[in-house]
């Protein structure tokens, strides 16, 4: 099994910027995908950003794209998301996620591994 442990969230004014890490354990010998999903208060999970296992592709929706960046650090097994030009709307839980296989993972069925969440709030 993979376990995943997010930090870096925190507080952060509107135009801000925060960068979330993931470290990853357990994946020796497995190829997944890995990407993040985030929970505002009532509402569902949703998918933010994916990255290949190689590195090579990046999946991200249009609500953040040109914001957000995802990507991974081989040595430290560690993935990131660099967020800028924060809004309030981004206020949320956010988690790591590993797929079940080498392809990016945008539905939460295709989760096989989660991580406890870091929130992050942007104040107005």
């Amino acid at each position: 099994q993979v376990q995943l442990v997010e930090s870096g969230g925190g507080l952060v004014q509107a135009g801000g910027s925060l960068r979330l890490s993931c470290a990853a354990s357990g994946r020796t010998f497995s190829r997944y995908a890995m990407g993040w999903f985030r929970q505002a208060p009532g509402k569902e999970r949703e998918f933010v950003a994916g990255i290949a296992w190689s590195g090579d592709s990046t999946y991200l929706p249009d609500f953040v794209k040109g914001r957000f960046t995802i990507s991974r650090e081989r040595a430290k097994n560690t993935v990131y998301l660099q967020m800028n030009s924060l809004k309030p709307e981004d206020t949320a839980v956010y988690y790591c996620a590993a797929a079940r296989s080498t392809w990016i993972a945008t539905m939460i069925r295709d989760v096989g591994s989660w991580g406890q969440g870091t929130q992050v709030t942007v104040s107005s």
